[in-house]
């Protein structure tokens, strides 16, 4: 069987990929599947990699994929063409029997790729094309999870449509400051990594924060900022299709961790720059009611959004009261060596390799599901 794994990408958080796609390809069984690479520039163009790229990394723990941009090897996608010919490069048609696209953000993470694997015809790893879109647009997600009935950190969604009507937007802005009250997260909708999330303490600053963020997207959230301590949980399975046959499809929650940063909060360096920006504790210290309480509520949420495949679902644990907000999805989480998500599935059992079967598995699933549906009398 063979996976191709697909790297890189137009976004902000393509160098995340390549190392998170790097570790990807170092943990799946060799025994079982052979791997192809897909790397995508940041402008959005595919070049299948050489093999002595595969080589490189297993040799290097440390280093993430790089992107030969050789034209000869630029891959072409065939609608229809199905596992066997969906992708075209030097000459020759590109196996595909899962697709792991290993990318993070826009034309990643967010619908994009998904709905050109499904024209293609190809099974995928992580959640399908609806889903992704939902859950990449942090407003919309917010909205579904409050109409179910689970808690969301209170908001206001500001458009750039609002920023042309100067007096409509000093109404948002009083409204957000008095209602929310000082100090303010401004983050973009749809953006990831904490790209363009920032905390205003004042007017001046919730100026500069929006300024930043509106570059990055057309819809950006206020946030009443909350003194929290940041739990997080991963989830595999799907929602839509589990029917208790296959292991693969259950839902299952993990240990829930928690991440105590050293930075002001845990931005994008503290991420993946500062080998000293957080500390990671898995499990979280709470008590084992919380953990319970977490795992359901992750649980709630991943199905509340037709999620499928993997997710790693965030929390704010409020200091003073200890109310849990939902505060957001992640359909595609890190996989480098110090991303949280293989590290909770790794406590509470599931090693790297095995988390990748299950993946691989649920994909494979899914498109069986899929393809026996009916599209036309």
């Amino acid at each position: 069987m063979n996976i191709v794994i697909f790297y890189g990408g137009k976004s902000g958080e393509h160098e995340v990929s390549l190392r998170s796609a790097a570790a990807v390809a170092r943990n799946i069984d060799s025994t079982k599947y052979s791997i192809s690479l897909v790397g995508i520039t940041k402008d959005g163009k595919w070049y299948l990699q050489s093999e002595s790229e595969l080589e490189r990394i297993k040799k290097d723990s440390e280093t993430g994929f790089a992107i030969e941009e050789d034209a000869s090897m630029a891959v072409s996608v065939i609608p229809g063409g199905g596992v066997e010919g969906a992708f075209f490069a030097a000459g020759k048609t590109i196996r595909c029997d899962v697709a792991f696209p290993v990318l993070h953000g826009t034309y990643g993470e967010d619908g994009t790729i998904q709905g050109l694997f499904d024209m293609a015809g190809v099974p995928y790893v992580g959640c399908a094309t609806m889903s992704s879109a939902i859950t990449m647009d942090k407003e919309k997600t917010k909205a579904i999870w409050r109409q179910a009935g689970l808690p969301v950190v209170p908001y206001i969604c500001l458009e750039r449509s609002d920023l042309a009507n100067q007096a409509q937007l000093e109404e948002i802005l009083s409204k957000a400051a008095e209602t929310l009250k000082y100090p303010l997260f401004v983050k973009p909708c749809c953006a990831g990594s904490s790209d363009g999330a920032s905390k205003a303490s004042n007017r001046a600053e919730l100026d500069e924060a929006l300024r930043d963020a509106f570059l990055w997207d057309d819809k950006v959230l206020i946030e009443k900022a909350i003194s929290a301590r940041e739990i997080e949980c991963s989830v595999t399975g799907n929602s839509v299709t589990a029917d208790g046959k296959s292991s693969a499809s259950n839902i299952r929650a993990y240990i829930p961790g928690e991440i105590a940063p050293s930075h002001t909060f845990y931005d994008y360096d503290a991420k993946y720059n500062d080998p000293d920006g957080a500390n990671l504790l898995i499990p979280a210290a709470v008590e084992q009611d919380v953990l319970e309480n977490v795992r359901e509520i992750a649980m709630k949420a991943y199905m509340a959004v037709d999620a499928s495949g993997l997710s790693r679902v965030d929390f704010f644990l409020d200091r003073e009261n200890g109310s849990l907000y939902l505060n957001e999805i992640n359909t595609m989480p890190g996989f480098t060596k110090i991303s949280m998500f293989p590290k909770l599935c790794q406590a509470a059992g599931t090693s790297y390799p095995e988390l990748l079967d299950i993946l691989i598995d649920e994909a494979l699933e899914r498109a069986k599901y899929k393809n026996a549906l009916k599209t036309s009398r």
